[in-house]
């Protein structure tokens, strides 16, 4: 176990904190992982098209030995385990699992990107990040208390 990784997960579909205690269960069960710690939940308002229900949504710091594309490969599977669809950009979710960060990793291919190219932009993450680790720096040496202070609050509610 030698990669500290965070990892967004969220949920606006058939029963969301149900979905989010099965991911966090599963995450746990990861080969060469293990779950270190899991952020308060927070319902957040859907991102995206429609009139869809609100998100729940936390973070969770994985120790893990795998590799970034092989983790990413572990939380797609899981999201089809869910029924996840990925039939709309945007669209409502059973369960949506994204890699945050990967210890100071920058990286960028077409299959990921790390760290997730929104996360200076969404409360919902930022909030549950700062939960888990308030003196985080991000690998381009932004403090992640920095891009919370500025971050818009509105429509999230910590549960």
């Amino acid at each position: 176990m030698n990669a500290t990784a965070y990892i967004g997960l969220g949920s606006n579909l058939d029963n969301p904190q149900r979905q989010i205690e099965w991911a966090l269960n599963a995450l746990a069960r990861l080969p060469q992982t293990d779950l270190e710690a899991a952020a308060p939940r927070y319902r957040s308002r859907a991102v995206g098209p429609g009139n869809q229900p609100d998100y729940i949504n936390t973070a969770a710091r994985l120790r893990t030995g795998l590799e970034p594309h092989s983790l990413l490969r572990e939380l797609q599977a899981l999201e089809t385990a869910r029924g996840r669809l990925r039939d709309q950009h945007w669209g409502p979710r059973t369960l949506d699992l994204d890699i945050l960060l990967y210890d100071q990793l920058s990286l960028a291919d077409p299959e990921l990107t790390i760290p997730h190219p929104r996360l200076a932009e969404r409360n919902f993450v930022l909030l549950p990040l700062h939960d888990l680790n308030p003196d985080l720096i991000l690998p381009d040496g932004t403090a992640l208390a920095r891009l919370l202070a500025q971050a818009d609050r509105t429509g999230i509610v910590r549960l």
